[in-house]
């Protein structure tokens, strides 16, 4: 019978929760956080790399990586999910903000506007890994300069993809979203659950 239990390989709070809200078992996987990061596993954006190849190749770079830990640690071998979100802007990779002036710059510039949230999420066993892409888009009302200086100093944006939480305060800003919120959240609960079947788990 098949261990109905995974690992997780990501630090993000938010995706151990929708991992828990449908059910899903799991241990976390945790790699080395910067600067002494694994090379194996870096988010350097490649020159001419499309943010869709981007985020794909980094989910599954941690995906192959986690699976790699679980056969050198010699620990119980199940499947690894790992996941990686970006945001684009016009072509852009928009990461988390370097500092309090970054994540000012980023909003302003999201303002208004329209963008595109991409999260990949890949699953290793051994040798085997697949993965899938959720892609939504959303729209940010006109922001003012006040607003954003606010939301900057609360704190939020400065460990987040594109520098804001759908979660959390920024959703006053959000006008229009066309897609997935737990994708955007950064774990898409639909792909997630056929990618965890396509590996035997029960949901």
């Amino acid at each position: 019978m098949i261990d109905p239990r995974i690992y997780l390989a990501s630090r993000s709070p938010r995706r151990r929760e929708l991992l828990t809200q449908i059910g899903v078992r799991f241990d976390l996987l945790l790699f080395r956080a910067a600067p002494r990061e694994d090379e194996e596993v870096s988010e350097a954006w490649l020159p001419g790399e499309t943010p869709e190849d981007y985020v794909q190749r980094v989910a599954r770079a941690k995906a192959m990586f986690g699976a790699g830990l679980i056969a050198s640690r010699a620990i119980v071998v199940r499947p690894v999910l790992a996941a990686d979100t970006t945001l684009d802007l016009d072509g852009e990779i928009i990461g988390k903000p370097r500092d309090e002036a970054d994540a000012i710059s980023i909003l302003t510039r999201l303002s208004g506007r329209s963008h595109r949230i991409l999260t990949a999420i890949a699953m290793a066993r051994g040798e085997r890994v697949e993965h899938r892409l959720s892609i939504s888009e959303v729209r940010f009302r006109d922001l003012s300069a006040d607003e954003i200086r606010r939301y900057v100093q609360s704190g939020e944006p400065m460990d987040k993809a594109g520098a804001y939480g759908i979660q959390g305060r920024a959703a006053m800003f959000i006008e229009h979203i066309n897609g997935s919120h737990s994708g955007i959240v950064g774990l898409p609960l639909c792909e997630t659950t056929l990618l965890l079947r396509d590996f035997g788990y029960p949901l």
